[in-house]
């Protein structure tokens, strides 16, 4: 086997790799990490994967390559360029997007080197903007159920105070009645 043989294997697994990714994602964040040093990436890696969120830095021909069958590849042409970093949420998809602007808003000015280029959500590509301000802001996945449990908890908690309206009214009859006799 070669040397060329082997980095041609190397570079289709790494491929198929990033395919898998982006296959499996409900959402991607696409950053520029130009400038930041390696103790505020380590800092950026450790939240991601406390989020749940997986964050690579990958070639972009490469990603090119893994997303050549994609609809939306020629939407992320000029996202395409320079140093990119992805990160990858898989059950929540505002999760990559939060420790983003978190990150951001932690670090102050060493947050401003690290840059959102585009976000990819369904098919969809989001724009940095979009990114900040919408996918951030979007409840999680924890949120949503806590609130459709609170939605489905209030007809049953209103069912029980109508049931036992007719028993505490019953008892207020009788205590009124009783006050009465004395």
């Amino acid at each position: 086997m070669t040397a060329a043989t082997a980095t041609r294997e190397g570079k289709s697994a790494l491929i198929g790799e990033v395919k898998g990714k982006f296959d499996k994602m409900s959402s991607a964040v696409f950053l520029d990490y130009k400038g930041m040093t390696v103790e505020q990436a380590t800092v950026l890696r450790a939240s991601f994967r406390k989020a749940g969120v997986e964050y690579k830095v990958v070639k972009n021909t490469l990603v090119r390559q893994a997303l050549k069958e994609a609809s939306f590849l020629k939407s992320l042409e000029k996202t395409l360029t320079g140093m990119t970093g992805i990160a990858w949420s898989y059950e929540d998809p505002s999760a990559a997007a939060k420790v983003v602007k978190s990150f951001k808003k932690d670090q102050g000015d060493a947050g401003d080197k690290l840059k959102i280029k585009a976000g990819l959500i369904d098919g969809t590509i989001l724009d940095a903007t979009a990114v900040e301000e919408q996918l951030a802001t979007m409840p999680g996945k924890d949120e949503l159920r806590a609130k459709l449990l609170a939605t489905l908890q209030a007809p049953l908690q209103q069912f029980v105070a109508l049931l036992n309206a007719p028993a505490q009214n019953f008892v207020y009859v009788l205590t009124a009645k009783e006050q009465e006799g004395q």
